[in-house]
C-alpha cells in the first residue's frame, strides 16, 4: 500500500511539472496574428572610454551641447543603455572627463543620470548649496587644468533645501557656517515680495543668484581657471536643474 501511495505522489508531481512546462511555452508562443507584448531585448551601449586626443579635440560649446541632448534624453525616459562593467574596465588606469559639474548633495537630483552621461564621462563636485571653497576650487583645477575638461558647469536646483536654509538663517552645529557660502546670494535679490522660504518665486531667485555668485568666487579665486576661461580653453557656465519637469536650463539662454 505504501508503495502504491508514493507512485501516486510521484505521477502526480511529474503531471504538474509537465503542465506547467507547457502553460509556459504555450505563453511564450503568441497565437496566430497576436503581438507579443515582450519588451525588446536592449544591446547595452558600452561607449568607448574618451582618449586625450579625442578630449583635446573637444570644444566647451560641444560639450554644452552634448549635456542639453541628454537632458532631453533624461526627460524623455530615453536614457542611454550602457555596460557599466565594461565601462569601469575601460576606464581603470585613465580618464579624459568632458566636464566637471558642481552640484547640490540633494537626493533628488543624480547628476550623471540628468545628462545622461556614462562612467569616466564627467567629474561630479558635490556640496549642500552648490558653493565653492579652496577644496572644491582645487578640484576644478585639476579637472580643467590636469586632466583637460572643457566645462564647469555650477548646477543649482529648485526647492533647495540648503537655500531655503539660509533664507531662514537657520542656527545649527556646522551648518551654521556653511550657510555663511549661500547668504551673499539672499542679499543679492532685488525683491519686493515677501522674502521667505515659504514663497517659491523668492526661493527661485535666490536659487539663480547663488549659482551667479559661485560662478564669480570660481573667477575670482582661481586665476588658473580664470585664466583658462578668458583663453577660451574652458567655459564656466551655470544651470538650474527643475525637478518638477527633470529640465536643466542653462543661465545663458
Amino acid at each position: 500500500m505504501e508503495t502504491v501511495i508514493k507512485s501516486i505522489f510521484l505521477f502526480g508531481i511529474v503531471t504538474s511539472v509537465i503542465a506547467c512546462n507547457n502553460q509556459s511555452n504555450q505563453a511564450k508562443e503568441p497565437a496566430d496574428g497576436v503581438v507579443s507584448d515582450a519588451l525588446p531585448d536592449i544591446e547595452p551601449l558600452v561607449e568607448e572610454v574618451l582618449t586625450a586626443e579625442e578630449q583635446a579635440a573637444l570644444t566647451p560649446d560641444e560639450v554644452i551641447s552634448l549635456f542639453r541632448e541628454g537632458n532631453q534624453r533624461f526627460m524623455s525616459n530615453d536614457l542611454t543603455a550602457r555596460n557599466h562593467s565594461e565601462q569601469v574596465r575601460k576606464s581603470t588606469y585613465a580618464q579624459y572627463p568632458k566636464a566637471i559639474v558642481l552640484s547640490c548633495v540633494d537626493s533628488r537630483v543624480p547628476v550623471e543620470d540628468v545628462l545622461d552621461r556614462g562612467i569616466g564621462d564627467i567629474f561630479v563636485a558635490r556640496v549642500a548649496g552648490n558653493f565653492v571653497n579652496e577644496d572644491i576650487l582645487g578640484s576644478m583645477e585639476f579637472a580643467c587644468k590636469v586632466s583637460g575638461s572643457k566645462l564647469i558647469l555650477v548646477m543649482g536646483h529648485e526647492h533647495c533645501g540648503a537655500v531655503k536654509a539660509a533664507i531662514d538663517d537657520v542656527k545649527l552645529g556646522n551648518i551654521t557656517s556653511m550657510l555663511t557660502k549661500i547668504k551673499p546670494a539672499v542679499e543679492m535679490v532685488d525683491y519686493t515680495g515677501e522674502k521667505n522660504s515659504e514663497n517659491p518665486e523668492f526661493v527661485h531667485e535666490v536659487c539663480e543668484n547663488n549659482v551667479k555668485n559661485t560662478i564669480n568666487q570660481i573667477q575670482e579665486k582661481s586665476p588658473i581657471l580664470k585664466e583658462m576661461q578668458n583663453n577660451g580653453e574652458i567655459k564656466i557656465l551655470g544651470a538650474i536643474y527643475d525637478m518638477d519637469t527633470g529640465k536643466v536650463s542653462f543661465l545663458e539662454d
